[in-house]
């Protein structure tokens, strides 16, 4: 349970030796159930959805993990109709998915609690998105839906917690196996891959883990300032090595046909997030 007097102080990084508190200003609401739930208001993030203790979302900077995480894949695939999101409960994938012409987006999330929580005390996250038409929510471990469906689908994107617990079956060799299985050819599939400063000895092994399934895999960066420690890293992956180098004009053309704004992916952002500093290119090179 959150110290409301004070602080809440997220210690997933502990064995790195680091660790990130946010004030709490206002106690919104707590929920244990699958997962332990808690929103709190901050004077710099807004209100904030913890999720067993480790920070998910924030009003205040929400908006560039979401649209990385569905921009980049669906502005690189170019014609992507059918979208699988795995996790994100909170549903701002959800909702940066819904804004383009896809035809149908199944969301699969283990715990109701974090999508009803979130619709209620943090709405603006989800602006309506499971209300959309196109939106089925399925109330499923992730690692079991991709296990037994039947269909396919041309985005993937796997908005995991952090690997630990429950949230380490999305990402193993036999996760990714099938969610390959399920990914049509020339799909892309997206995944949070944490922080390359703090855990460079998981991601090495989290790319070479990837490679093993996927026939390209390559990685991206953004800037959350919640998440802390450095910049977070993204997994691509897919069948079709051209997919990570579309030219900015193809971007630019893609996106002016949608008239999209946005507050972090630009087709420019796009294009140098694949640029990887050293320290980072070296933890996800080929070995």
């Amino acid at each position: 349970m959150p110290d409301w007097a004070n602080w809440v102080t997220e210690t997933v990084n502990d064995e790195a030796g680091f660790r990130t508190s946010l004030r709490v200003d206002k106690p919104v609401r707590t929920v244990d159930g699958e997962q332990a739930l808690a929103v709190f208001d901050n004077p710099s993030f807004g209100r904030v959805l913890t999720l067993d203790g480790t920070i998910q979302v924030t009003t205040g900077d929400e908006f560039v993990y979401h649209e990385m995480m569905s921009h980049v894949a669906l502005f690189a695939h170019g014609g992507a109709r059918d979208v699988l999101i795995l996790g994100g409960g909170d549903g701002g994938v959800a909702r940066e998915v819904l804004r383009h012409p896809v035809a149908s987006l199944t969301l699969v999330e283990i715990d109701r609690a974090v999508v009803d929580l979130m619709v209620a005390e943090v709405p603006s996250v989800s602006a309506g998105a499971f209300d959309d038409p196109r939106l089925s929510l399925v109330i499923e471990d992730g690692a079991a839906f991709v296990r037994d469906t039947k269909a396919t689908y041309d985005i993937i994107v796997v908005d995991a917690p952090d690997p630990i617990g429950p949230g380490a079956a999305l990402f193993t060799d036999v996760f990714y196996t099938r969610c390959r299985r399920v990914l049509r050819p020339g799909g892309v599939m997206v995944c949070q891959s944490g922080m390359p400063f703090l855990a460079g000895d998981w991601l090495r092994g989290h790319a070479a883990t990837l490679r093993h399934v996927f026939d390209d895999v390559s990685f991206f960066l953004s800037t959350v300032p919640s998440y802390t420690g450095g910049p977070m890293a993204h997994a691509f992956a897919t069948s079709d090595p051209a997919l990570k180098a579309v030219k900015q004009q193809a971007l630019e053309e893609r996106a002016l046909s949608l008239d999209l704004a946005m507050r972090y992916w630009t087709p420019a952002v796009h294009r140098a997030a694949f640029a990887l500093p050293p320290y980072i290119a070296e933890r996800v090179a080929p070995s």
